[in-house]
């Protein structure tokens, strides 16, 4: 799996740590992305059914060289699904044209309506079906989190939220590795950066190693031991996001991007999303 590093999920399989992400695109920038990742040496890509894009990802997949079982393929289940897993599961599954996922993830807890719980049952169905060999979620919280264990027996092998050095959510990713729950970043540079790559800390870094701020960003990731799937459907910017397995940062470095914490979420709070 290319010069990458691969973590081993609580579950025994095996996830790249660096992977494409695609939401926001098309089909078609979705397919030429994904062909563009695993051009250049990713084996991790992550969709969704909301993203409506997964049909792009399965052209991808039928059209590379790479073998089918070099590709760690993520999916998530969507709000509305939550209690109609098995349909919701077998659509993508047709979309993306494959027999089994990877990795499946429930996309929110929408713990105003409820039924999480019950869809995570749903789920472990599925993996029990084999059409998945692992499940887990996004967005949940340490609330969400332990009622699935408690009621279910059944801990998430990864917990995939918002994380960039502007919202580092520290304390929810050491409650995550103390239960074996890889934390996974989205929108991992912020949104194209946001406020993160004018950073002096950032800069100063970019210019001592010679890479862009967003190669920094990502390398702070894969330090901080989180999985990271930075997006982009320019063929440009997914091979420098590739780019970042030739240089590591210092602890004081790290150290540093800790204290541009703010707490600031781009995104949707998990607690009043339904």
């Amino acid at each position: 799996m290319a010069d990458q590093p691969i973590i081993k999920l609580r579950d025994g399989n095996m996830m790249p740590q660096l992977g494409l992400g695609v939401w926001q695109a098309t089909i078609e920038e979705a397919r030429n992305a994904a062909l563009k990742a695993l051009e250049v040496g990713y084996r991790s890509i992550d969709t969704a059914a909301i993203y409506k894009n997964e049909e792009g990802i399965g052209q991808a997949l039928q059209q590379t060289d790479v073998p089918r079982e070099e590709i760690f393929v993520t999916t998530k289940l969507w709000n509305e699904d939550q209690l109609n897993w098995q349909q919701a599961m077998e659509s993508s599954l047709q979309k993306l044209q494959l027999e089994s996922v990877d990795l499946y993830l429930m996309h929110w807890p929408c713990p105003g309506k409820g039924h999480y719980v019950e869809a995570w049952k749903g789920m472990i169905e599925l993996q029990q079906q084999g059409l998945t060999k692992s499940i887990g979620v996004c967005n949940f919280q340490e609330t969400h989190l332990k009622r699935l264990i408690d009621e279910t027996g059944v801990t998430p092998v990864v917990n995939q939220v918002e994380l960039h050095p502007m919202l580092q959510q520290r304390e929810l990713h050491a409650w995550n590795a103390m239960h074996q729950i890889q934390t996974e970043s989205w929108s991992p540079l912020a949104q194209g950066g946001k406020g993160v790559f004018d950073q002096d800390v950032i800069k100063q870094l970019a210019k001592k190693y010679g890479k862009t701020p967003a190669q920094v960003v990502i390398r702070w990731h894969l330090d901080s031991g989180l999985v990271v799937i930075p997006k982009s459907v320019t063929p440009s910017r997914i091979e420098e996001n590739f780019h970042v397995f030739d240089f590591r940062l210092e602890k004081t470095e790290i150290s540093e991007i800790a204290k541009l914490d703010s707490g600031n979420r781009l995104g949707p709070h998990p607690d009043e999303l339904n």
